[in-house]
């Protein structure tokens, strides 16, 4: 006898066979919905205690950075010698005290010495020369001062010779021949005579030109020897200004060539400091700009007197001078660590510096969430810094807390759990 089958009726019905294809598709519906909405972020659980966390601030911020600077003289004079030589004698150590003047080493030049005693006898033969030429020009100018006055007197024979003749021609008492003979030799004395005053005064003009060149020559000869006598001064090297002895690379024997650098002499009294800056701020930093620092707790006060275009190394060099009191006892060569002032102070979003900074470049950060059981990683945009904080223009609100230590353990993973 067939037995009949009840339909299953109310909650049991979603457990017979033909539900089955119903629970496929939710299940299949429910996993579909769970793979979009889930969190796909990367995630890596960290301790907590080992982080170091700063809050988010809105807070006046301080445009200045923090540069260290060494102590150099205002003013540095090189010493060099104008001749080169061995060293013979070194008279002031580094570190001396000197005036204007004083001694500091004394050299030797054997090749200088042998100059000055050929200059000496070229000089010499030159004085000996010329004493000769004038000699020689003075007898030349006493003989045809003789000869003039010979043809002189002879001038005057033939004169009165041919002015007798002619009255006895005159008188027809000698014949014209006579007569004509004494005026042509009359003629000839008076042309003669003409002619050793035209040579003497040409010897006189030739004389004087000669000697003029010549005693120009000796005076040239002589500036020479002088100049070489100097340049035997020269081999005493001394200081050019008053002040500190900063440098002697110098020993005894050592031979140093003209115009070698062997030291140079500080001016005391008067210093600057020399910085060293990021190029990162070489747009930023210019001629003006004020600092300060502390030293022997006091402050002290310096401007940018000169800034160098040069950059080395991602560095650039600038020169500060003190604008109110120097510190006691400054040497050359102390460090200093200055705060130049780059900007007004103007609030804006702050947090502090953080060695999280070298892993992100300030692109991004870990932000802790409200409930403090974890940071997210977030984009965010870093405008100007100083030795505290970094001002922060996007990204960031005030009261947030971020995780400012390094993110070298850290990877790629977007979400840290305490």
């Amino acid at each position: 006898m067939d037995r009949i089958i009840e339909k299953k009726k109310g909650f049991a019905r979603a457990f017979t066979k033909k539900a089955l294809p119903y629970w496929g598709a939710g299940v299949f519906v429910i996993l579909v919905i769970w793979l979009v909405f889930k969190d796909h972020s990367s995630t890596l659980r960290v301790n907590g205690d080992t982080l170091v966390m700063a809050d988010v601030q809105r807070s006046q911020f301080n445009d200045y950075i923090r540069v260290s600077g060494q102590v150099q003289p205002m003013t540095t004079v090189q010493i060099s010698p104008l001749e080169g030589g061995v060293v013979q004698e070194i008279i002031r150590e580094e570190g001396s005290t000197v005036r204007k003047g004083d001694e500091i080493l004394r050299l030797t030049n054997e090749n200088l010495d042998l100059q000055i005693l050929n200059s000496e006898a070229e000089l010499a033969e030159k004085e000996n020369i010329l004493r000769n030429t004038m000699i020689s020009m003075e007898q030349q100018k006493l003989s045809v001062r003789q000869e003039r006055l010979q043809l002189e007197m002879e001038a005057g024979r033939s004169r009165r010779a041919y002015e007798q003749q002619k009255t006895l021609y005159e008188e027809k008492l000698i014949a014209r021949e006579v007569w004509l003979q004494a005026e042509e030799e009359y003629r000839l004395v008076e042309s003669k005579l003409q002619l050793v005053k035209d040579r003497e005064r040409q010897d006189s003009l030739y004389r004087s030109v000669e000697i003029e060149q010549m005693e120009e020559s000796l005076d040239n000869m002589r500036l020479n020897m002088q100049m070489i006598r100097k340049r035997k001064e020269n081999l005493t090297i001394k200081a050019p200004i008053d002040g500190e002895l900063g440098l002697l690379d110098a020993v005894l024997g050592q031979s140093i060539s003209s115009g070698a650098k062997i030291g140079q002499i500080n001016e005391t009294g008067s210093y600057k400091i020399e910085a060293q800056i990021d190029e990162h701020y070489i747009d930023r930093v210019t001629p003006g700009l004020e600092a300060a620092f502390e030293r022997q707790n006091d402050t002290f006060a310096a401007v940018i007197r000169k800034v160098y275009p040069e950059v080395r190394d991602g560095k650039f060099k600038a020169d500060f001078k003190f604008t109110g009191k120097q510190p006691d006892n400054i040497r050359t060569g102390q460090t200093y660590y200055l705060n130049l002032q780059l900007g007004q102070s103007e609030e804006a979003i702050i947090i502090p510096r953080g060695s999280f900074y070298q892993y992100t470049g300030g692109r991004w950060i870990y932000v802790v969430t409200a409930d403090g059981n974890r940071a997210v990683k977030r984009e965010i945009r870093i405008g100007r810094q100083n030795p505290q904080y970094y001002e922060v223009l996007e990204g960031l609100d005030a009261g947030e807390k971020v995780i400012v230590s390094g993110y070298d353990s850290f990877g790629d993973n977007e979400v840290l759990v305490f």
